[in-house]
């Protein structure tokens, strides 16, 4: 994806430093802000952020070392079995924000601190393909992966407001 590098810096989502783009196309994940924090300002799903080694300059083909991570990107990243209290395991049906889902990631995570779960949802009412900020942590559909902490989650597939 081509775009134009709009913010370098820290940000609270994540440690390190980040590298805000706005994109050419749509197909980020934002307009500038994240988690209601403004880092710069651009079209809704036309912001996104990664670190400036997943990036190359001026539309130049990726380097040798972007095409092995690209490769590496195939495979996800290794999960917990299990979250630490035993509460949500791999595999388990959950229901998230209103809609089902099963649990397809257990971890910390790139984007925020603490554990967090993937889930691929049933129907695209999520936010990705399992892949945020450049980590592949588990693969689904586009718009049927989402995070959240195990808090926010029913198991079972049950209404999370019975």
């Amino acid at each position: 994806k081509r775009g134009t590098v709009r913010y370098i810096g820290e940000v609270r989502f994540a440690k390190g430093e980040w590298v805000g783009l706005e994109l050419a196309e749509p197909g980020g994940m934002h307009d500038g802000s994240v988690m209601g924090v403004p880092y710069f300002v651009c079209a809704p799903k036309r912001g996104a952020f990664a670190q400036a080694a997943q990036l190359s300059v001026g539309g130049a083909s990726p380097t040798a070392s972007a095409s092995a991570s690209e490769d590496a990107a195939a495979e996800t990243l290794p999960s917990a079995p299990a979250t630490a209290d035993g509460s949500i395991s791999l595999g388990q049906r959950v229901m998230w924000a209103g809609s089902q889902g099963t649990v397809r990631f257990i971890g910390g995570v790139k984007f925020a601190s603490g554990e967090w779960i993937g889930i691929e949802l049933d129907e695209a009412k999520g936010m990705h393909d399992g892949t945020v900020m450049g980590s592949p942590y588990f693969a689904c559909a586009p718009k049927h992966g989402a995070f959240s902490p195990a808090a926010q989650l029913a198991p079972g597939g049950a209404a999370a407001s019975a």
